[in-house]
């Protein structure tokens, strides 16, 4: 079978997975410009694709008109409207997999996320870095034909932020760090009492900017926000598209194992990670970050580190992880990634 030369790619959930897609596919348009991609993904992640030329997105209302399997059928149908030959399944989950049931005839190639490993990874029986994830998606357009060099990535420029955003953080020339306290489990998020730490020593040298989501996230950043000044909760205020803008400008992210680590690398961020009960093992270390920007918890007193791949499993004894990361830690590690 000949080479595709449309390339549906499938990558509907969560953020963080759908931003490490990102900078792979601006080295596939770069290196094979030619080539056309149609990028299905749900509706709100849509900005995160809109620097990436020749890039067409789809969007799928997966809760909506295209739930369930006639829900997917109608989204198969309209995705044949854009004449794609060729399937990238990114995914690979049963949504994915009826997907392309309906794409009968089309060459498909589906993620090999590496379950087996990971599995003797969580269980113990191995301790090594796997395969990233990068590279699992850059694999999937190699066995379409289409091999990708992940050694040279490119890197936007800061975005010009319009004026909602100025209005929000200030139009000053201090220079900001982002922190993102927030993640999906408890054994994945830093103590927000040490956070606040953190960013009351950093305030006094930067303007900080808080990222969260809507709701108990936000209302508890601005309340951090609000004691201190030179701190700003961006939490709820801004679209995607205008806090990818905010990112882009960002010196440097501070961020759990979580989503924002990968909004900032796609954008060339430095990057600071705090891991708790996950792993950079598991292949989801932000994209073409120095090794060293990471802070990681004590293995020799946490010794089932990493206890899962997302962190939803939390053993007894291990809701105290972070007790040997302390927010000095973190200060000294943003002094010498930005010295």
């Amino acid at each position: 079978m000949s080479k595709p030369k449309h390339i549906l790619v499938i990558r509907l959930s969560a953020m963080g997975d759908v931003a490490m897609t990102v900078p792979v596919l601006r080295l596939f348009v770069k290196q094979y410009p030619n080539v056309k991609l149609t990028v299905v993904t749900k509706a709100f992640f849509k900005p995160l694709f809109r620097d990436i030329p020749h890039i067409s997105v789809v969007t799928a209302d997966i809760k909506g008109k295209h739930k369930g399997i006639l829900g997917l059928y109608k989204l198969s149908k309209l995705l044949k409207k854009t004449g794609f030959d060729g399937v990238a399944d990114l995914h690979n989950v049963l949504r994915s997999n009826i997907l392309k049931f309906f794409f009968f005839g089309k060459k498909v190639v589906q993620i090999d996320k590496g379950r087996a490993e990971k599995k003797a990874l969580t269980s113990g029986k191995l301790f090594q870095q796997l395969k990233t994830t990068h590279q699992r998606y850059a694999d999937v357009f190699e066995h379409l034909g289409y091999p990708i060099d992940l050694s040279n990535p490119i890197v936007p420029k800061p975005s010009k932020l319009n004026t909602k955003s100025v209005q929000v953080i200030g139009d000053d020339s201090t220079p900001l760090i982002g922190i993102a306290p927030f993640a999906a489990f408890k054994g994945k998020t830093y103590p927000l009492s040490q956070m606040q730490t953190v960013i009351e020593k950093l305030s006094k040298e930067y303007k900080v900017v808080l990222f969260g989501a809507q709701g108990t996230e936000a209302n508890q950043l601005e309340d951090i926000a609000n004691k201190n000044k030179n701190v700003i909760n961006l939490a709820g205020k801004l679209s995607l598209h205008d806090e990818l803008d905010v990112i882009s400008n960002l010196r440097l992210m501070i961020s759990m194992d979580s989503g924002n680590a990968h909004l900032a690398a796609m954008q060339g961020v430095k990057v600071l990670t705090i891991w708790g009960i996950t792993h950079p093992y598991a292949g989801f270390y932000p994209f073409y970050q120095d090794e060293t920007n990471a802070l990681l918890a004590d293995r020799t007193t946490f010794s089932k580190i990493p206890t899962s791949i997302y962190g939803n499993v939390l053993p007894d004894g291990y809701e105290e992880v972070f007790s040997t990361i302390l927010p000095k830690d973190i200060l000294e590690k943003v002094k010498s990634i930005l010295k």
